[in-house]
């Protein structure tokens, strides 16, 4: 299998084979709840998973993400000793999102108190700054616990709704927000 046409048989390429093009957006809040529902299903699953408030965490995410998410949850309850995937308090599902977002904690990562001091200014500065805007998504998590793509901390915000469009406000706050870090 491949998606590079240059390594494709010629036949296949004559005009009418292979023309169409079907684009498969990403989902969208509904979307995202129903896939990880579907994801779930063959899951031993706590019986208070709230797939919205996991939707919302996710935006952006396609389903292959999704189900990456469901996957990794299961396996965060196994390392656990747990027979159910849990929700709350830093539980697998929780973690499972972060992991597929920012990647795995890096445990060992070796970071002296002075430069830890910097990435917990750096990331409140993130928080601070979220919290006076009027049109900023409210903060869900901070941390500065090194993952593995690279980032030294994070500061998660989670929004109430998908939207499409941004007005010049919100954008503005959102450069704010980014920015207020430094």
């Amino acid at each position: 299998a491949t998606t590079r046409p240059e390594s494709l048989d010629k036949a296949l390429l004559r005009p009418g084979r292979f023309d169409r093009r079907i684009p498969v957006e990403l989902p969208d809040l509904k979307g995202r709840e129903a896939i990880l529902k579907v994801h779930a299903r063959n899951v031993h699953m706590a019986d208070n998973i709230d797939y919205g408030t996991l939707a919302r965490a996710t935006a952006g995410a396609s389903g292959a993400e999704l189900a990456n998410i469901i996957n990794e949850g299961a396996l965060r309850a196994v390392k656990m000793h747990r027979n159910v995937v849990e929700q709350e308090d830093q539980e697998d599902l929780e973690e499972s999102v972060e992991v597929v977002i920012a990647g795995y904690q890096r445990k060992g990562a070796v970071i002296s108190p002075a430069e830890k001091k910097v990435i917990a200014y750096h990331e409140i500065g993130h928080a601070l700054v979220a919290a006076m805007q009027k049109h900023s998504a409210p903060v869900h998590k901070i941390t500065i616990i090194p993952r593995t793509n690279g980032a030294l901390g994070y500061t998660m915000q989670i929004s109430e709704n998908d939207s499409v469009l941004m007005t010049k406000e919100e954008l503005f706050n959102k450069i704010v927000t980014m920015t207020g870090g430094r």
